[in-house]
């Protein structure tokens, strides 16, 4: 049996260069996507940045398609960065985001004089017919997301379709609330093979000790020995994988 946190080992599969676009995926105008900035702060001016963010999301990012909500990274990696993520938006609403009114002079003035390095400015499209996340409302109901990087092996892949139908059937088949999704990557990263990354919501610590019988509901869903097919193909199918976890942070969000 597999507590719930161990259930990204296995969650999602595809071949990055054949990776499905987002009209693709959903044959629609409706796709969800966020954009999220890696930020390394300084953290001599923690208390600074934090009443300076607070206050740039509130007054620029504040709801709609240009929301921010903000994450500290706090295993993995990437810990002690942040996370600034916008959305959930679409591609066209770059072209009216906040930029006059004062709010590029307020991020350069009173946000980047506090952080020491942007690491990454990356956009996750999110796969809405896999994806077990209607529940979620608002963040601060879901505050800590365990997220699985995914980095895709060169070349074809067989199967990648069948391992992802099996699990988003077995999350969505558990008994409780298990919002889960799968989000794909908008553009290459190079030799950071960020190609995937599934992430699982909790609303606090302990519910990474609950036991969903992972193995014996996967089998039930999927039909006898699936899980062992399973496991083939998460070997067949990547070469990297390694994990964060997301805290949100209200103090320096939009809300």
């Amino acid at each position: 049996m597999i507590k719930r946190p161990m259930l990204l080992v296995f969650m999602v599969a595809i071949v990055f260069g054949n990776m499905l676009t987002v009209k693709a995926q959903d044959d629609s105008k409706d796709y969800k996507m966020w954009e999220d900035i890696m930020l390394t702060p300084d953290n001599t001016k923690l208390k600074v940045l934090q009443e300076n963010m607070r206050k740039h999301n509130a007054t620029y990012h504040k709801e709609g398609p240009t929301k921010a909500t903000v994450y500290n990274i706090v295993s993995g990696p990437n810990s002690g960065n942040i996370i600034w993520e916008m959305g959930p938006m679409m591609f066209k609403h770059n072209d009216v985001r906040p930029g006059e009114g004062g709010h590029d002079a307020d991020w350069r003035d009173n946000v980047m004089p506090y952080i020491k390095k942007v690491q990454t400015i990356e956009y996750w499209t999110a796969d809405k017919k896999l994806n077990n996340t209607d529940m979620m409302t608002k963040m601060s109901q879901f505050p800590i997301s365990f997220i699985r990087y995914y980095e895709v092996i060169d070349g074809p892949a067989p199967g990648v379709n069948t391992f992802f139908e099996r699990i988003s059937k077995t999350v969505k088949a558990l008994d409780g609330v298990n919002p889960w999704g799968v989000y794909y990557n908008e553009f290459r990263q190079g030799n950071l093979g960020r190609h995937i990354a599934t992430f699982s919501f909790s609303p606090n610590w302990t519910d990474f000790e609950r036991d969903v019988n992972w193995v014996e509901n996967f089998n039930k869903v999927n039909g006898e020995n699936s899980w062992q097919n399973q496991q083939d193909l998460y070997q067949a199918t990547f070469k990297n994988t390694w994990d964060e976890i997301w805290v949100y942070n209200p103090q320096m969000s939009g809300d």
